[in-house]
């Protein structure tokens, strides 16, 4: 059995109809408003710039 590791594959986002839609890797699809996309983006950033000053952890 392979380990899984984190995602290297950016989802992509898009507007239809007043809804964001973020449409990922392996069919993962998630609607949010606006202001729920805003927040989310927000808080993506901040993790990324956390984790990217941290060591990754090896796979066992």
């Amino acid at each position: 059995m392979g380990s899984i590791g984190p995602e290297t594959v950016a989802g992509r986002a898009s507007a239809e109809h007043g809804v964001v839609m973020l449409d990922g890797p392996d069919g993962v699809a998630v609607a949010m408003t606006p202001a729920a996309a805003r927040e989310t983006g927000r808080s993506l950033i901040a993790a990324a710039d956390v984790a990217d000053g941290q060591e990754r952890s090896s796979p066992d």
